[in-house]
């Protein structure tokens, strides 16, 4: 059977909802969301400012949630036209964070990015409440029109729509799946829209500071709202009672895809029936393999992601000139399904293999241009080098897959390393040098499982040497909890 050109895969129970977006039968975007800790991204909140911080042209808002929130001078104050700068272009400068807001002082904020790690969830005093065709955007008078729109007829004809239903005061964008509406469906958006944010400030009389003024829909409704659009070829659904809810949404919202929705129910596991389960294992690896045998190691860290580039098995066929900027250019397509599809933002660094021929560079740096404009997330890349090294950002909105669905290794506490048992067998020995000193006949020695081992198999020399020395018995006890690193001597 030929798999469908798009469909979107959604797995819920009770407690978690999952959705998959496959193209020609790939998985290439992922969304989890559980019970316990839905997504903050677009909720409202009525907060208030506890810390202003000049210095870092920001402050801290306390908003209800686990930790206070960022709101940088740029979600607060709209952006000033300074004089040219010696280059002819205009300088881009925001009033002052401590001009704009005042501790004590109540505010209205949406949440933009998502808490990451350790880091609050970041806020803007911007709301913008999304609907099917349009964003309305209540404190912000502009309309703005999807790039993805590439036909300038219509988008003068959407754009003379929104500017003559708008009222004065409020902006709106028009969203990709606005394209080819008529006037009485994107004003019914429009209106439902205005309705809200008119509740919202309504709620925002009656709750007290700080508190929620409006939640986000939840993931099956977000996803149906937000990519379930004419590109799709069908909406899977494993669940009869949220089937029955996305279908009431969709008869609401956008009837003509009614028909897209399918319930599945096989009693196969939806996600292992469409291979799904075996891509999501798959995208949690560091190692990616190429087709021509060439691989990619991808290294997630604090700072920044590193993509390394690596020829591996592929020797080619003709010199290693056409080796190397084969195995680039493979690497660039897959380079940038992964980001997508592990949801990688921040700053990212690929290190391609050494190409010797500046055209060679340019070509793959060319390539890779070409690949991120069909990301949706705002992208920016610099000129690679001539060590093959690329530097880029991807605008970052919420977790990545990995954040998802992983935690740092309780053994390792995320390292990824431990002491060699060598390392910790030399150290074991320093402190029972030490301790055999004293007065006593005989120590008792407790380590690891793993670690006792090798003192009796490898390393029994070490011991020998202690015990011959200085005339004393060392016991060896192993501690089926204890980590490989820890030993205590009695």
């Amino acid at each position: 059977m030929k798999p469908n050109k798009k469909e979107i895969i959604v797995n819920t129970n009770q407690f978690e909802t999952r959705v998959a977006v496959v193209e020609h039968g790939r998985l290439v975007e992922f969304y989890v969301e559980r019970l316990k800790d839905r997504g903050l991204t677009g909720n409202i909140y009525k907060g208030k400012i506890v810390r202003v911080l000049p210095g870092m042209q920001s402050a801290f808002v306390e908003a209800g949630l686990a930790r206070t929130a960022f709101l940088h001078v740029s979600d607060v104050t709209e952006p000033q036209l300074d004089d040219d700068d010696d280059d002819g272009r205009k300088r881009t400068t925001y009033n002052r964070i401590q001009d704009a807001v005042k501790e004590g002082q109540e505010i209205m904020v949406q949440v933009a990015k998502e808490p990451i790690g350790t880091k609050g969830a970041r806020v803007t005093s911007y709301i913008s409440l999304p609907g099917r065709y349009l964003v309305f955007m209540p404190t912000y008078e502009k309309v703005s029109i999807s790039r993805r729109i590439s036909n300038e007829k219509e988008r003068r004809r959407l754009r003379d729509i929104v500017a003559g239903l708008k009222s004065p005061g409020h902006g709106f964008i028009i969203r990709t799946v606005c394209e080819g509406m008529d006037k009485d469906e994107i004003k019914a958006d429009m209106d439902f829209l205005v309705r809200l944010w008119q509740s919202i400030l309504k709620k925002r009389e009656r709750v007290s500071t700080p508190g929620p003024l409006y939640e986000e829909l939840d993931l099956t409704l977000r996803i149906i709202r937000d990519i379930f659009s004419s590109d799709v070829d069908r909406l899977v659904i494993d669940s009869p009672s949220e089937f029955e809810r996305a279908s009431k949404f969709v008869e609401e919202c956008m009837p003509a895809f009614k028909d897209r929705l399918e319930l599945f129910t096989d009693n196969e596991d939806i996600f292992d029936a469409h291979g799904i389960e075996i891509e999501m294992t798959d995208a949690l690896e560091k190692k990616v393999w190429l087709r021509s045998g060439g691989h990619i190691i991808i290294d997630q860290m604090e700072a920044l992601t590193a993509v390394d580039v690596n020829t591996g098995k592929y020797v080619g066929k003709k010199n290693s000139d056409d080796t190397i900027l084969k195995t680039n250019l493979e690497a660039v397509a897959e380079v940038v399904y992964q980001l997508r599809l592990r949801n990688i933002g921040g700053i990212i660094v690929i290190d391609f293999i050494d190409m010797a021929k500046t055209s060679d560079r340019e070509t793959v740096y060319n390539a890779l241009k070409d690949a991120l404009r069909a990301d949706k997330a705002r992208t920016n890349i610099l000129k690679i080098s001539e060590l093959g090294i690329v530097e880029m950002t991807r605008k970052r909105v919420r977790e990545s897959l990995t954040q998802s669905l992983c935690e740092p290794c309780p053994y390792c506490e995320g390292n990824g390393l431990v002491k060699s048992r060598d390392t910790v067998v030399m150290d074991i020995y320093r402190e029972l040098e030490a301790a055999l000193k004293g007065g006593t006949k005989k120590v008792t020695l407790m380590v690891s499982r793993t670690i006792a081992d090798y003192l009796r198999a490898d390393s029994a020399h070490v011991i020998e040497a202690l015990e011959k020395r200085h005339k004393k018995k060392v016991v060896i006890q192993p501690e089926e909890t204890f980590h490989q690193e820890r030993f205590e001597i009695e």
